[in-house]
């Protein structure tokens, strides 16, 4: 879909029905990061247009500005089509500007801008502190079966291989590697540079982030909870997710880590 709609603007004017699924095409993409339940924290998407003046007619049409409750319903079926769950109270704002802001996500197609802001997952209260874990790997194939961490672990790496070299030239260790030869193909899917745990002293816990290698568009990294159906998928490098005892922590397609806090 995405090619067909550059070799439209290739080969034809650009009109208000082309534009109209640019549009939705961008807002689909990444409403789609957020599959599976993880939408119901967006409380507003923000669409910016720069065209040109001569163009500013075309995207007027296509976005429904003067109507912006029609642009919205299509990006609600766009949300129920993906299982993204967006709260009922959401909001879809449409701005026309001179220059985009460049604090969202660029669309490289056509001048447009998408801001998607969310409500703050609140961090679940920690009664009891709990400073040692065991991470075991029940699927896939690392150098050791089980790691103890403590609170004086310090930042704890896991990725592909033992040592690497990051995207800056320094040398990065992996205290959970998963060796590239090993019989377990699962390996493959895990990147040099996958994912970090740290302990949280203000939250009381362990905490997992993506590092560059983890986050989309590269290799997946989720959270399975106990008794929850859907799992939590770490789109940003910057946000944690806060590890609750008996979580498994999914690296790539198939590599599979049981969390359990000991004392």
């Amino acid at each position: 879909m995405f090619n067909l709609f550059k070799r439209n603007m290739d080969s034809q004017p650009l009109d208000v029905k082309v534009l109209r699924e640019h549009m939705l095409q961008f807002v689909k993409e990444e409403l789609q990061k957020s599959e599976g339940g993880e939408g119901a924290n967006i409380h507003t998407l923000k669409l910016y247009m720069a065209p040109e003046v001569t163009e500013k007619h075309l995207y007027d049409a296509a976005s429904y500005i003067s109507e912006p409750e029609r642009l919205k319903r299509e990006v609600q079926r766009i949300a129920d089509n993906f299982a993204v769950n967006l709260p009922k109270q959401w909001q879809m704002e449409v701005y026309l500007v001179e220059m985009l802001p460049k604090r969202g996500i660029k669309y490289d197609i056509l001048p447009l801008e998408l801001s998607i802001e969310t409500t703050p997952v609140a961090i679940p209260v920690v009664h009891v502190v709990k400073t040692t874990a065991l991470l075991k790997v029940i699927n896939g194939q690392a150098e050791e079966n089980t790691y103890a961490l403590t609170s004086k672990s310090g930042r704890i790496n896991l990725g592909r291989e033992k040592n690497t070299v990051t995207s800056g030239g320094s040398i990065r260790n992996n205290h959970i590697a998963f060796p590239e030869d090993a019989e377990f193909v699962g390996n493959r899917f895990v990147s040099r540079h996958h994912a970090h745990l740290e302990w949280d002293e203000k939250k009381g816990g362990f905490v997992l982030y993506a590092d560059e290698g983890g986050v989309p568009p590269g290799n997946k990294t989720k959270v399975q909870s106990v008794g929850e159906e859907g799992q939590v998928k770490l789109n940003s490098a910057q946000v944690g997710h806060f590890l609750k005892d008996e979580d498994q922590i999914i690296l790539g397609e198939s590599v599979v880590l049981q969390f359990n806090y000991t004392g």
